[in-house]
């Protein structure tokens, strides 16, 4: 592998980092002066961290990053660098010279050669709800005919690929909310035959984003994952339950960072139309609500029988009912809405390569 791949300049902003990280399986960044010496790594976590106390993600990474990252010299020994890794739960490590110099990357697969990273893969006893039951308008004329969950990229469909994301991680237990040719949808999976258990909601009428979640009371009494049948994440999910659990968090709200970049002069105006300035081209960052959720079971209660009812309604009510919601901030390409046709039109290119 390209070391360089993995090692940015002190002076990039915070935003690109998180695009390049996004491309690594490594989930790693080492920050160097010029040259290649090391001044410390960079994680997503770290930028979580970053975002939740308030920075911009338009700062530079010194700002953000670990400035003591565990590192070795050539002379390394191999035992010292099995229990730094495990104990760290790092995947690579900087081999450096006197002169803090990296001179070459150490990854999991070269110190553990009997057990690869992906085989560490860290499982989630947890039950995912799909909601499933929305005509997805968004891609008329295709959901005319099929139920957005089954809108096909490359070889699979939208939700096949969802779930697939899950199996991973050892989920083998999904709820699956269907109203709108909810036969066609449960038809393809008595078809599929699947290894892993699949339980439909049945709304008689349409619910909203949370309404059927009603009907899950008696089955669901601890915390569960619940994501849009529309929307491929590809965020950790065991930090995000982890994330979740740790901050005692009654719902948290997976938000992705998105940048927006306005390509005119903004007028800012006061006192009946006098122009205060122009703003040229400016920038913004928002954390969009991506429609994934990590929700305790006792949120549940919030929710009325037989009625249309929101996520966000039930955010409200368990805020007003002094819970505690928090956000798990996750990159912009971490995040694709397949009911959006640009953003379909990007989730083929990468699953159909």
């Amino acid at each position: 592998m390209d070391i360089t791949l993995l090692l940015i300049g002190r002076s990039l902003a915070i935003r690109q980092a998180m695009e390049q990280l996004e491309k690594t399986a490594q989930k790693v960044l080492f920050v160097v002066d010029d040259g290649k010496k090391l001044f410390g790594s960079l994680t997503d976590g770290d930028i979580r961290r970053w975002i939740l106390a308030g920075g911009s993600i338009d700062a530079r990474v010194e700002a953000s990053c670990h400035r003591q990252p565990f590192r070795v010299e050539a002379n390394y020994e191999l035992e010292q660098v099995r229990a730094q890794m495990l104990e760290r739960k790092i995947s690579c490590v900087p081999i450096v010279n006197r002169g803090m110099e990296i001179l070459d990357l150490l990854f999991w697969d070269d110190v553990f050669k009997e057990e690869p990273l992906h085989r560490r893969t860290r499982t989630l006893d947890i039950p995912v709800v799909i909601m499933a039951g929305g005509k997805g308008t968004r891609l008329d004329p295709f959901t005319r005919i099929l139920p957005k969950p089954l809108i096909p990229i490359g070889d699979k469909t939208v939700i096949e690929i969802i779930i697939d994301s899950f199996l991973k991680h050892g989920v083998n237990h999904f709820f699956i909310s269907v109203n709108y040719k909810s036969k066609i949808i449960k038809s393809f999976f008595e078809e599929l035959a699947p290894s892993y258990t699949v339980e439909f909601i049945e709304e008689e009428m349409p619910l909203g984003t949370a309404g059927s979640l009603a009907l899950l009371r008696d089955r669901i009494t601890s915390n569960f994952l619940l994501t849009n049948c529309d929307i491929i994440i590809t965020a950790d999910y065991p930090d995000l339950i982890e994330f979740h659990l740790k901050n005692q968090h009654d719902i948290t709200v997976v938000a992705s960072m998105k940048h927006y970049r306005i390509p005119y002069g903004v007028c800012s105006i006061e006192n009946g139309g006098i122009l205060k300035v122009i703003n040229e081209k400016p920038e913004y960052n928002f954390l969009v609500n991506t429609g994934m959720y990590v929700i305790g079971g006792s949120a549940l209660r919030h929710i009325p029988e037989r009625q249309m009812f929101h996520v966000t309604e039930l955010i409200e009510k368990v805020q007003q009912a002094g819970g505690n919601v928090g956000v798990f901030p996750i990159g912009g390409n971490a995040w694709i809405d397949t009911g959006e046709w640009s953003e379909y039109q990007k989730a083929l290119k990468q699953f159909s390569t």
